[in-house]
C-alpha cells in the first residue's frame, strides 16, 4: 500500500514539496513550537471573546489542549506547565471544576518539583485557586488565592507582576472575592 495522505494521494515523490525552498521549511520542533505558540495565542482570542457560543467553547478547550500537545513536542517545562495553566483557566472559566482543578494542580507539581517560582508559582496558585472556588471549595480556594498574592509580590519583572495581579483581579472567582 503506497503512502497517502488523507486524500489518498501518494506524497512520497510529491512535486509540491520539492517546490518549497529550503528557507520555508522547518524543523520538527520549529514546527511544534510556532503550532504551540499560535493555538495558544487563538486560545486567548477565545477567552476574551464577551459573546463566546458553545461551538467556541468547544474549539477554546481543544485549542488549549492542541496547544499543550505542541509544547509538550518542542518546548521546555515552562511551556508545559504555562500549557496546564491555560488549559486549567479554559475549564474554570467553563464551569468545570474537576478538570480545572487537575490541570491546576499540574501545574503547581511542574513548579515544586523543578522548584520553578517567580511568575509560574504565582499563576499556578492563582489556578487552584480559582478551580476550587469554582467547585466551592471556599476555604481552601481562599488559602490558595492568599499563596497567590503572596507569590505574586515577589515577582521579580515588573511588568510580569503587573500582568499578575490585573489577571488575579478578573473574574471568574465564583464569590470567593
Amino acid at each position: 500500500m503506497p503512502f497517502c495522505n488523507e486524500f489518498g494521494r501518494d506524497r512520497r515523490n510529491d512535486p509540491s514539496e520539492e517546490a518549497l525552498s529550503d528557507d520555508l521549511k522547518f524543523t520538527a520542533a520549529e514546527w511544534h513550537h510556532q503550532q504551540a505558540v499560535n493555538l495558544f495565542n487563538f486560545t486567548w482570542t477565545l477567552i476574551d471573546k464577551p459573546d463566546r457560543t458553545p461551538t467556541d467553547d468547544d474549539l477554546m478547550i481543544h485549542s488549549a489542549h492542541a496547544s499543550r500537545y505542541h509544547w509538550s513536542m518542542a518546548g521546555d517545562v515552562v511551556n508545559y506547565l504555562r500549557g496546564d495553566w491555560q488549559i486549567a483557566h479554559v475549564y474554570t472559566l467553563l464551569k468545570l471544576p474537576e478538570r480545572a482543578l487537575h490541570f491546576a494542580q499540574l501545574c503547581l507539581r511542574q513548579c515544586e518539583v523543578k522548584q520553578i517560582g517567580d511568575f509560574d508559582l504565582a499563576l499556578a496558585y492563582e489556578a487552584v485557586a480559582r478551580a476550587l472556588a469554582c467547585q466551592g471549595d471556599f476555604i481552601e480556594a481562599e488559602r490558595f488565592s492568599r499563596l497567590a498574592d503572596a507569590a505574586g509580590h515577589h515577582i521579580a519583572e515588573t511588568d510580569d507582576r503587573e500582568l499578575f495581579f490585573s489577571d488575579l483581579s478578573k473574574p471568574p472567582w465564583f464569590g470567593l472575592k
